[in-house]
């Protein structure tokens, strides 16, 4: 994909790149289905202990998801940008557009480790260190459980996406693409788009909506 040379199963490289696309979009298909399963278990829980749920969600740092939010938004527009650049044979543009989408994606992750430090220090963490705070039973760690298997698999899919994006900046500051050669970066902008989207749903599950009254 990477190469921009036409394979032998292809006819021509425009049915390279919509098979290329086509496959995107089957693993995003999959991923919807795994994350969806996974937000849908948080909203029947939530429902089950709604006010432990809001104890929890009074404990997340909403500062720091907002800004990870801004992020990941900001990082999207990069991302949008720098495919629109390739199309218009804006070469410059298009290195410096995917290495700021890269840095943004690192950056989410930096603040995303802080957070967890966060976390750690007020001991929120779920079986291994997790006090419970005044008027806290035991679901509130249910909450955590989703904060941390949510937000960690989140972080996992990011740094794929930002391997790639890296892959990508260093196959444009070679010369690779252009308006006749662009598949590889609208494949990988499919991938990052799906990442901010999944982000946009945990950020409204833990935050505004973690905290929300029953």
């Amino acid at each position: 994909m990477f190469s921009g040379r036409l394979q032998e199963q292809y006819t021509d490289v425009t049915q390279q790149a919509e098979t290329a696309q086509l496959g995107m979009w089957v693993f995003i298909a999959t991923e919807v289905m795994f994350f969806g399963a996974l937000i849908f278990s948080y909203v029947i829980s939530r429902a089950a202990y709604p006010e432990q749920f809001r104890l929890a969600g009074h404990d997340t740092f909403i500062l720091l998801g907002s800004i990870n939010q801004a992020l990941l938004i900001t990082s999207s527009l990069t991302m949008v940008l720098a495919v629109r650049a390739a199309k218009a044979d804006q070469q410059r543009a298009l290195v410096l557009l995917l290495a700021a989408t890269a840095a943004l994606g690192l950056t989410f992750l930096g603040v995303k480790g802080y957070e967890y430090a966060q976390d750690a220090a007020a001991h929120s963490v779920p079986v291994i260190d997790y006090i419970f705070k005044p008027g806290e039973q035991r679901p509130t760690e249910i909450f955590w459980c989703f904060y941390f298997i949510a937000t960690g698999l989140h972080a996992i899919h990011l740094s794929v996406g930002i391997v790639l994006v890296l892959m990508l900046l260093v196959r444009a500051a070679q010369g690779a693409f252009s308006p006749e050669y662009d598949a590889p970066l609208e494949v990988i902008g499919l991938y990052w788009s799906f990442v901010d989207t999944v982000w946009f749903f945990l950020f409204a599950c833990i935050y505004p909506l973690g905290r929300a009254g029953p």
